[in-house]
């Protein structure tokens, strides 16, 4: 998810160790909706919807992508296998004939190794997404069998040089693929497993006559995973995509917000003047708890930061939200000491981890009902430490 991220290309190098059984055994879980989360038991199954989950709920951000290629069943396993309670797969593009696969964007350049197939080297082209140009292969351009012939890689290896060791080792997934093994882990796993996919560039798709949302829906559908309690939450950064998934199949929605100067791209398609700004106010959620049952906001939203990177005031977004009666799930928090606001950076070195754990904390306290983060570990930790006191 979250294209806009202002912090998604921060330089330096990233050094990895996972928490192994320590985070596995942190499976202590909360109930609660807006409101103080209180400690239970792990509740295996569903059927419940969003009161089968805890709060605050860790999603695996693409995975667990602080650890492995973003976007394959590789990252998703392993953010299952760290205690994720849900696993964003995946970002949702098309292919040439139709079929919906896993990509953080259509254009495919820096997460696959397309570049060393000769084959498709005329198929580079320069095209405008959301009013910016942008050069590579895109999806939209390839069959599914073709983009079966390419292999993942790592899409910030300056950031994530662990991550290039499993460079080639995954294909890229079909949403069919990710919702049979969703099935799969269920079964493995006797608890209900629960995936957060999102539409990528719906307006940009539908003007090339391959609307993202039908698409969608016609999959759901076709694996029984269209109603309201299915472990199927759907998300956009587009208002009207959001709104036409409403029409069409029964899931949780979440409109994503991205900073508060932006538009919503099909807002500027279509000539709405409204910013995010206009949209996280109390009528403009309002507006969007008419047909989504959450928000996405950058984290920023929540907590801004002032012109040196660190925390200032809560705002009263998750208040005003809840007011609404809608659930915030802000992205993205990472372990990297360039991601992370600079009072909670441990010194200089952009190679170093910080406080991810003091972050963690501070985010939860706002009330917010779950976190987007890359590593899952810390994130269950960190909701242990809080819960717990």
């Amino acid at each position: 998810m979250a294209t806009r991220e202002s912090n998604e290309q921060a330089g330096g190098t990233g050094r990895r160790a996972l928490l192994g059984a320590a985070v596995l055994g942190a499976s202590g879980s909360v109930l609660a909706l807006g409101g103080t989360a209180r400690a239970a038991g792990p509740r295996p199954g569903g059927g419940r919807g969003l009161k089968d989950l805890p709060v605050p709920t860790i999603i695996g951000h693409r995975g667990a992508s602080g650890y492995r290629p973003e976007h394959t069943l590789g990252a998703y396993q392993l953010a299952l296998d760290m205690g994720a309670d849900i696993v964003e797969a995946g970002d949702l593009v098309p292919t040439r004939d139709g079929h919906i696969v896993c990509r953080h964007e259509p254009e495919i350049g820096g997460t696959t190794d397309v570049a060393d197939h000769p084959e498709f080297a005329g198929r580079r082209t320069t095209k405008t997404l959301d009013g910016a140009s942008v050069t590579g292969w895109f999806t939209e351009d390839f069959t599914l069998a073709e983009l079966k012939r390419l292999r993942a890689v790592e899409r910030i290896p300056a950031n994530r040089p662990h991550n290039t060791l499993y460079d080639g080792r995954w294909e890229i997934p079909t949403f069919d693929e990710v919702l049979r093994w969703q099935d799969e882990q269920t079964r493995k796993r006797g608890k209900q497993v629960w995936i957060y996919p999102e539409t990528k560039h719906p307006t940009y798709f539908r003007g090339l006559g391959l609307g993202l949302e039908e698409r969608v829906a016609r999959v759901l559908r076709r694996h029984g995973k269209h109603r309201r309690n299915s472990p199927v939450i759907l998300q956009s950064f587009e208002p009207t995509g959001v709104q036409r998934l409403s029409r069409l199949v029964d899931n949780l929605l979440v409109v994503l917000l991205s900073g508060a100067n932006s538009r919503p791209w099909d807002f500027v398609e279509s000539g709405d003047p409204r910013t995010v700004a206009d949209l996280v106010t109390p009528e403009g959620l309002r507006e969007i708890a008419s047909y989504a049952q959450g928000i996405g906001p950058t984290l920023d939203l929540v907590i801004p930061r002032d012109g040196n990177g660190r925390l200032t005031r809560p705002t009263t977004l998750v208040r005003d939200a809840h007011r609404a009666g809608l659930i915030l799930h802000p992205y993205t928090m990472r372990n990297e000491n360039p991601f992370l606001p600079a009072d909670f950076r441990r010194g200089t070195d952009p190679d170093a981890y910080g406080d991810v754990f003091g972050a963690y904390r501070t985010y939860f306290a706002t009330g917010i009902d779950g976190v987007f983060t890359d590593n899952p570990d810390t994130g269950l930790l960190a909701r242990e430490d809080f819960v717990n006191g």
